[in-house]
């Protein structure tokens, strides 16, 4: 236990200048020597207040820097959510600062050992439920950063308001953001090393805009209900001793609209396989289907690995 009742002068200005690398130090709940401090950095905000599970009143936080740091004493540690005044429109929500890192120890284990397998499920923006709250934990590996915040609508895309928390056994940052849920557009704003900020997509972002939009998604992590069990059941016997032709496509290219726009995945499963197969083709080979830029590579400058090239429609389409 410490008394912190007297911030630190230069840590606050690294926070609200957006510079801090371990803003879990500042912000969320604090037990001190005075009782148990809660502070959040909200830009913009008029007014903030803790209320406690039933929506009853704990404390308001007073406004200790002009930016927009806000903080108030409580007499024990409890549960609390913010309820934030944005200029008239007030916004409830669990505190992001309140939550523990959610990485586990196996993951972290081999993301530094280089051999994590199943990474599209442990980084990216995964929404999950944690201590009862729905939300989205974001995780995205980036060493040699200073500082990394995840950004979108619902942060106004202000690098300031949810800095994450660096795991520094592994070189991976991470947040979860309570009450965020599918379709949400974010990326993450980054420090780097040598002091420049740039914004960069999820390099394992599950969805994402269609270009020349750049923005990740948060995709849903409900499994796809497959429906060819019949047909995978009776592959090998049917194609076993059968002949063997395929027909390579790039499917954003093969076929247009009239507008110029290509054909969706749900037109293309109607009009590319009875075409194939009606010129004698057994199978079809797609080329790249991850995102990509430039429709003129045929898929070969990839930005998404994990992400089905958004213009022909959303992942559960190309499944």
């Amino acid at each position: 236990m410490h008394d912190d009742r007297f911030l630190d002068e230069a840590a606050v200005a690294a926070l609200v200048q957006g510079r801090h690398g371990d803003p879990f130090a500042l912000l969320g709940p604090h037990v001190t020597a005075a009782g148990t401090v809660i502070r959040a950095f909200l830009p913009g905000a008029d007014a903030v207040s803790a209320i406690n599970p039933n929506g009853e009143g704990l404390a308001l936080l007073w406004r200790v820097h002009p930016d927009g740091l806000f903080e108030a004493f409580v007499p024990t540690p409890t549960p609390y959510r913010l309820r934030i005044d944005w200029h008239g429109v007030v916004q409830e929500t669990e505190d992001p600062y309140a939550f523990p890192p959610l990485l586990g120890e196996l993951d972290v284990y081999l993301l530094a050992a280089g051999r994590h397998r199943q990474i599209g499920a442990c980084l990216g923006a995964q929404p999950m439920e944690v201590e009862g709250v729905v939300g989205a934990r974001f995780a995205v590996w980036a060493p040699n950063a200073r500082r990394v915040s995840v950004i979108g609508d619902f942060n106004a895309w202000d690098g300031r308001r949810n800095p994450m928390r660096i795991r520094i056994e592994c070189g991976v940052w991470e947040i979860f953001i309570p009450r965020l849920g599918t379709g949400e557009l974010y990326k993450y704003e980054i420090l780097g090393a040598d002091g420049t900020l740039t914004t960069h997509a999820d390099p394992v972002a599950r969805a994402a805009e269609a270009p020349p939009a750049t923005a990740s998604i948060v995709a849903s992590a409900a499994p796809f209900a497959w429906s060819d069990g019949d047909w995978q059941a009776a592959r090998r016997q049917r194609t076993e001793a059968a002949p063997l032709a395929i027909y390579e496509v790039h499917a954003p290219s093969w076929r247009r609209h009239e507008d110029g726009n290509p054909l969706s995945w749900e037109e293309l499963s109607e009009q590319l396989i009875p075409y194939a197969r009606d010129l004698g083709f057994t199978h079809l080979e797609l080329m790249p289907v991850m995102l990509h830029p430039f429709g003129g590579s045929w898929g070969y400058q990839p930005l998404g690995q994990f992400v089905p090239t958004p213009e022909l429609g959303p992942p559960e389409a190309f499944a």
